[in-house]
C-alpha cells in the first residue's frame, strides 16, 4: 500500500485571523468543525487534500501537522519509536473518520497517522472519480 497525505492541520494561537488569512490567500472555504475552535478546511482542488485549522490551547506554539494514511496506527506508532520517533497521541478514533495516532518525528516533527473506515475510503474514492 502507498501511504498518502491525507489530511493537514495547521494549529494557531489566533485561529480566527489564520481562517481568514487562508480564505483571502487561496479562497478556501471554512466550514464549522467537530468543535467550536476547529475549522475544515476545503480547497476545492482537483486532488488536493482537505484540513483544517484550529486554536492552539494554553502555552502551545503554532505548528502545522501533515496526516498519512496507514493500515494500522499502532503498529506505524511501535515502528516510529524504533527509527528514533516519540509517540505524541496512542491511537485514538474518531467517529466517521477512523482511527488517528500522532508522533515526533526525529527532527521534532509532529506527523500523523490515519487508518480511515472503510466507508471514508469509499467517500474518498468516489469524490475523486466524480471530480
Amino acid at each position: 500500500m502507498r501511504h498518502p497525505v491525507v489530511h493537514f492541520e495547521i494549529a494557531s494561537n489566533n485561529a480566527k485571523q489564520l481562517r481568514r488569512f487562508y480564505s483571502l490567500l487561496f479562497q478556501w472555504r471554512m466550514d464549522p468543525g467537530p468543535t467550536d475552535d476547529y475549522s475544515e478546511v476545503h480547497s476545492g482542488a482537483d486532488g488536493g487534500i482537505e484540513g483544517g485549522i484550529f486554536q492552539t490551547q494554553g502555552d502551545t506554539p503554532p505548528y502545522v501537522t501533515i496526516y498519512v494514511a496507514v493500515e494500522d496506527v499502532q503498529a506505524y506508532l511501535e515502528r516510529a519509536k524504533l527509527l528514533g520517533g516519540e509517540c505524541l497521541q496512542p491511537p485514538m478514533t474518531i467517529p466517521g473518520v477512523g482511527t488517528i495516532g500522532l508522533f515526533r518525528d526525529p527532527a521534532g516533527n509532529p506527523v500523523g497517522l490515519v487508518q480511515e473506515r472503510a466507508s471514508a475510503k469509499e467517500a474518498r474514492a468516489y469524490n475523486a472519480r466524480a471530480a
